[in-house]
């Protein structure tokens, strides 16, 4: 099972106003559509990962699993920005015949879901079962159901927000100040700012984890150690681990991509946009996500017609919506059985 490329050879003006000459979207199909085309499984994945959801979410994706493609048809796409397939900062800029490099122009989580539609099309999808994502995949989500809102009949946005807080704003600021600050940064070479995306990355797990989850598997046994110590040496590991699949670049940008996000933006409002969401919607958040807060599941339930929420405990903070396959897949697999679920009240409940 391999990439697929779709490429799209026409202008497409960005959010910002940039128009950008054409872009390629990596993406994997698994599964086969049926005669009805109802089958349909949209997935969106986060930050830094690809489009074969098989490989960062064995426990919900893949046969014998929630998202079986024994039953659907399942369609992830790289994100624009990325470094799996899809155009970013190191692909050729067609008007110069070079790297974009630094001069790339991020895509907001509405450009995304627009580049996605001619994928769309191609694939000849006009209705989807369910959309689920997490993180910044459930960012793109909410904005597509919002855009479309009768293309889906089902979405599953997890531990994912409205807006990017300033709280989540001010982690990513500081993931890229790092980056600024490695003196290869402003080289036009792939490896720019590798070491200060490896500094980057610390800071980006702590906000994906949370003190349980440093208490419970970094802690020392030693009571008389002086150093290095577990915690320590699991950062520098989580950086080494990223540089060995990711470039800084993408890493850059996709950041100021998910701190773009912001439903409310051209719609006369948070508000009015959540209200426009059409789909059967069921929301999954995580207890103790340190980045996509409680509260701001709350916020959408609240303000999405007919939505239900289920809070789910996890010591891995916001990584649960990547760990938590049993929770997750039961809620959904319940969502999906009953009845028009969204004629009923809202509901918040901790699994």
């Amino acid at each position: 099972m391999s990439v697929q490329t779709f490429s799209f050879q026409a202008p497409f003006e960005l959010e910002s106003g940039y128009v950008i000459p054409g872009y390629q979207l990596g993406y994997h199909t698994i599964g086969q559509l049926n005669a009805e085309k109802s089958n349909v499984v949209w997935v969106f994945h986060a930050l830094t990962a690809n489009s074969n959801p098989v490989d960062w979410w064995p426990g919900l994706v893949g046969n014998g699993h929630l998202i079986d493609p024994e039953k659907f048809f399942i369609i992830c796409v790289n994100m624009p920005g990325s470094c799996y397939g899809s155009t970013g900062p190191l692909s050729i800029n067609p008007v110069t015949g070079t790297p974009w490099y630094h001069s790339f122009p991020f895509f907001t989580p509405r450009d995304m879901i627009r580049a996605y539609r001619p994928l769309k099309n191609f694939l000849g999808i006009d209705k989807i079962k369910f959309g689920i994502g997490g993180s910044m995949g459930g960012q793109q989500l909410l904005e597509w159901a919002i855009e479309e809102p009768d293309l889906f009949e089902h979405i599953v946005p997890i531990a994912t927000n409205a807006f990017h807080s300033p709280w989540g704003r001010a982690f990513n600021a500081s993931q890229r100040h790092c980056i600024e600050l490695d003196p290869t940064w402003k080289s036009e070479d792939p490896l720019a700012g590798i070491n200060g995306m490896k500094v980057a990355r610390g800071i980006a797990l702590i906000s994906y984890r949370n003190p349980d989850t440093y208490n419970f598997y970094q802690a020392d046994t030693d009571l008389n150690l002086l150093g290095p110590y577990k915690s320590e040496s699991y950062q520098a590991y989580q950086g080494e681990k990223l540089a060995a699949r990711f470039n800084a670049f993408s890493y850059y940008c996709l950041s100021q991509s998910m701190d773009s996000h912001q439903v409310g933006r051209g719609r006369t409002g948070i508000s009015a946009a959540l209200k426009k969401i059409r789909a059967k919607t069921h929301l999954i958040g995580i207890t103790g996500d340190l980045l996509f807060t409680e509260k701001e599941q709350v916020f959408l339930a609240e303000n999405i017609p007919g939505a239900l929420l289920h809070m789910i405990p996890s010591i891995y903070g916001h990584d649960g919506f990547l760990l938590e396959f049993d929770a997750i897949s039961g809620i959904v697999l319940d969502f999906l059985q009953k009845e028009n679920p969204s004629q009923r009240p809202s509901a918040y409940s901790v699994t």
